[in-house]
């Protein structure tokens, strides 16, 4: 039978409840056990795809093809384990699948009403996500609830919890409650307040937790930890700290060193070894002792929130971790170069423009790309980063005026970039592409695996094929294909079946020659993980330490010059 470790927050949102759902996870796992996780999002949407950046985040593709809420990448950087559509579900998706039965006639005429049909339909797609009753049934799943206790969107979702956890029995679910512990400076002291109402709420419905995760920006004191024990019905020893880490690597450790993993396996009764984190352990190693260091420009419109592109700036902090490299990062606006021009690009060691939907900040972005590819910066350039590379070379280099993409310029002249249909329907007619019909209709979305071409730089990473998580509806026009490759740009992996163009980059020699220059179509951020790195990142972090050392030996070879020239007056 799986067991269940259900994962609550209180007090406020964004405390890191994906993080701690993840590190238990990772513990778990360095003692044999075979874990998966969940995420249960409370808002009515059907899933992230179609929400701002500014408002969830990024959104996270699994392999098969589901756009997820960003906290299943944590999952899979932490754990082995991948998950699947079946590991994230919404209010959205319970409603809907109750609707679709309703009108199905499978009530058989009764009223249809959150407890027990609403309540029924979440435990079942729990069991569902956990593999019961297949041969990939998890030994132990860490369901994360979203939001907060006291909101009303989630009250089903706990109450399914609830009643879960008593169909299962004792010693197969337990709850973790994740708070905040809020240090008042004025006061100059922790305040427990918070998260006793928080804990009291949850035993309003009827939910007493096991262990409590009390997230604060310092260590919480014994004293502290004994007042929220007693209030909160809570053994003290359950009460775990949770302090701010500069690393969230760090936190296995952090709870694995209060003995977390030792409650959780006592509670759920299992009989394990002890946990082996000597994978963290050198992780964190490499992470604090780097040997290099490089800056990194990554060029986009979502600079205010990290969390917009979270998979891909822990691709780059693995990476370093693989190269012993401390990356520095500059989220940098692409309006900005557009009103100020590519000066402030001129003192990295790479650039890197990732994905993105709309019109905002394009044309800053081909300016940052064709300044990478003329200075002979290493450049990266993910889903529309590598679609604007794309645009940028049929302008300045294959002779293609006014070259755009017709999700930004429906009558550009030369649309390198389209919807297939465009250019699949030869009649030219403008009219007839049309964008309006639906956000959804021709995303292509989860891993596809595609020929590379032997010789080129992609091969080099990759080696003869490539296998990568997707999503975008725009793609290179086959039409420009033939032109775009005569001015010399090098197209080296196309999908088997439509021939769409997977990558494009420079060759490292001949009239078009750059150093390190490379397009992908697709994320390769949300397969890399702290204990493999990704082969793409690490050569990316490689091309930069390079770019880097050129640098350094050309200034040192014009400050010798001048000190010659100086001393010869």
């Amino acid at each position: 039978m799986t067991k269940y470790v259900f994962v609550t927050g209180g007090v406020v949102s964004s405390l890191g409840k994906g993080i701690a759902a993840a590190s238990m996870a990772a513990l778990l796992e360095s003692r044999g056990v075979n874990v998966t996780l969940m995420k249960l999002d409370p808002y009515i949407n059907v899933d992230p795809g179609t929400m701002s950046p500014f408002q969830h985040g990024e959104v996270f593709v699994t392999e098969d093809g589901a756009e997820t809420d960003l906290d299943l990448g944590h999952y899979e950087r932490f754990v082995s384990a991948r998950m699947r559509r079946s590991n994230n579900f919404t209010t959205g998706q319970i409603y809907d699948s109750v609707i679709r039965k309703e009108r199905r006639g499978e009530y058989l005429g009764r009223t249809v009403q959150v407890i027990p049909h609403i309540t029924n339909e979440i435990q079942a797609f729990v069991e569902r996500g956990a593999g019961v009753g297949t041969p990939a049934e998890a030994e132990v799943a860490i369901v994360e609830i979203g939001g907060t206790v006291g909101d009303i969107e989630s009250l089903p979702f706990l109450e399914a919890a609830r009643q879960m956890s008593l169909k299962v029995g004792r010693g197969n679910a337990c709850f973790v409650h994740l708070t905040l512990v809020p240090f008042l400076g004025k006061a100059g002291e922790l305040k427990t307040k918070p998260t006793q109402h928080s804990l009291q709420e949850l035993r309003k419905i009827g939910i007493q937790a096991d262990m409590v995760l009390c997230r604060a920006d310092r260590a919480i004191p014994d004293d502290e930890r004994a007042k929220i024990s007693l209030f909160s019905n809570i053994p003290v020893d359950s009460v775990i700290s949770v302090r701010d880490s500069d690393s969230i690597y760090k936190i296995p450790r952090m709870l694995h060193e209060q003995k977390v993993d030792d409650i959780l396996v006592d509670l759920l009764k299992l009989d394990r070894p002890p946990a082996d984190l000597s994978v963290w352990d050198t992780l964190i190693q490499r992470l604090e002792h780097p040997r290099h260091h490089v800056r990194i420009a990554m060029v986009g419109k979502y600079v205010d929130l990290t969390e917009s592109y979270k998979s891909l700036t822990e691709a780059l902090v693995h990476a370093g971790m693989h190269t012993s490299t401390r990356i520095a990062i500059d989220y940098l606006d692409s309006e900005q170069i557009e009103r100020e021009g590519t000066a402030m690009l001129a003192n990295y060691d790479a650039i890197l423009v990732p994905g993105g939907f709309g019109k905002r900040g394009v044309e800053g972005k081909i300016r940052a790309i064709q300044f990478a590819r003329e200075h002979k910066v290493p450049f990266l350039g993910i889903c529309l980063g590598m679609q604007l590379a794309v645009v940028e070379y049929a302008r300045h280099v294959a002779g293609l005026t006014d070259a755009n993409s017709t999700e930004f310029a429906l009558d550009t002249p030369h649309p390198v970039i389209a919807l297939i249909t465009e250019w699949t329907d030869r009649s030219g007619n403008v009219e007839k592409r049309d964008h309006s019909s639906g956000l959804g209709g021709t995303m292509r979305l989860g891993a596809q695996r595609c020929p590379v071409r032997s010789g080129t730089l992609l091969a080099s990473i990759y080696g003869d094929s490539v296998y990568e998580r997707h999503r975008h509806r725009f793609e290179v026009n086959n039409d420009y294909v033939d032109r775009l490759q005569a001015a010399g740009l090098t197209i080296a992996a196309r999908t088997p079946v439509e021939g769409l163009t997977e990558t494009v980059e420079l060759p490292t020699a001949g009239e078009h020659a750059h150093p390190w220059f490379l397009g992908v179509q697709f994320h390769p951020e949300f397969t890399s993980t702290p204990r493999h790195g990704h082969p793409l990142f690490i050569a990316y972090i490689k091309a930069a330490l390079a770019h880097a050392s050129e640098q350094r030996a050309q200034q040192s070879a014009a400050g010798d010059s001048q000190a010659s020239q100086e001393k010869h007056s």
